[in-house]
């Protein structure tokens, strides 16, 4: 039996091992930041611990189940660029021309390529190095695009170019080609103005 695809792909950015001080003594968890996406255009996190690893992960994939964005894609890639703070993460997403891919690294490399985002460009440009901290500085980011900008270009990619009108064929003709036709218009232009000449003359 072929098993079926999940829905949503996932990729574990952070494991850690975290201790808690009670009066017991130490407790030991794992701490598991995982994100997911459908490469669709839908992405989330989560951050939750677990006494196991196995326990962690899947609180977390449960944790950013419930908390998906949607990020609209537009012309293979994003609409607008955009820029977010989160704490001493910065990050800056601006889009980016078709075939070059994503052009991001650590956790905003990530989250751009399980949201399904063909060709973008990213850059980290705080002063932290946790990855936590700039991957939630990447959602507010990507929560942050223009309602507005997004419909207009949504618009500008629909709108179809004018296709050139067709000559009309009449009965028992056949419809010429696009050259032979243009040299047809051509020459009935010439010989109403020769006989417009002739008309004058006389």
């Amino acid at each position: 039996m072929k098993r079926e695809k999940p829905e949503f792909d996932q990729q574990i950015l952070d494991l850690s091992r975290v201790t808690r001080v009670t009066k017991g003594g130490k407790q030991m968890s794992f701490r598991a930041c995982v994100v997911i996406g459908d490469r669709k255009g839908r992405v989330g996190f989560g951050l939750e611990k677990g006494k196991d690893v196995q326990i962690a992960v899947e609180k977390a994939v449960n944790h950013a189940k419930k908390n998906l964005i949607h990020i609209p894609i537009v012309k293979e890639t994003i609409p607008h660029r955009v820029d977010a703070k989160f704490k001493a993460g910065r990050v800056m997403i601006k889009p980016a021309p078709r075939g070059s891919g994503i052009i991001a690294g650590s956790s905003l490399r990530v989250v751009l390529e399980l949201a399904g985002v063909p060709n973008a460009s990213g850059k980290i440009m705080g002063k932290t190095n946790n990855k936590v901290t700039n991957l939630k500085a990447a959602i507010e980011a990507l929560k942050g695009f223009n309602k507005n900008a997004v419909r207009t270009a949504k618009a500008g990619a629909t709108t179809k170019k004018e296709k050139p009108v067709a000559l009309k064929k009449e009965d028992g003709q056949k419809a010429l080609p696009k050259e032979e036709s243009s040299v047809m218009e051509k020459k009935t232009s010439k010989s109403k103005i020769t006989k417009k000449e002739t008309t004058k003359k006389e």
